[in-house]
């Protein structure tokens, strides 16, 4: 992801593309492909030399969490798929790529996962 002088000459050179295609220009893509529509604003914002707000602060000058909290609960979706969300990954310090081994106990419906690598 490009900042600072190197994100402002880039939009310069992409301005005749719409915003997503200068936001993925500039590597503003998340690991699913989506388009970090947020992260390219504050950075675009930081470059032009605008100082901003890091959101809410916790104890110690931590950020505090935004949105939704974890709750260590979720739901199966129509789809039939169970996710997981990021939230649960990072507190387990799990990274993208990491390959698990699924056992699922029937009779207490648990289910659990087992890192391969």
């Amino acid at each position: 992801m490009l900042e600072g002088k190197e994100l402002l000459e880039k939009t310069k050179l992409l301005s005749n593309k719409s915003e997503d295609e200068i936001a993925k220009g500039c590597g503003y893509v998340g690991p699913s492909g989506r388009i970090l529509r947020k992260s390219f604003y504050r950075a675009l914002i930081k470059a032009k030399g605008y100082k901003i707000g890091n959101g809410r602060q916790g104890k110690n000058g931590n950020r505090a969490s935004r949105g939704r909290q974890t709750e260590f609960k979720t739901k199966v979706h129509g789809n039939g798929n169970l996710l997981i969300g990021h939230a649960y990954t990072k507190k387990l310090g799990l990274k993208p790529g990491q390959e698990f081994k699924i056992d699922l106990k029937k009779e207490s419906k648990t289910i659990y996962l087992t890192p391969l690598n």
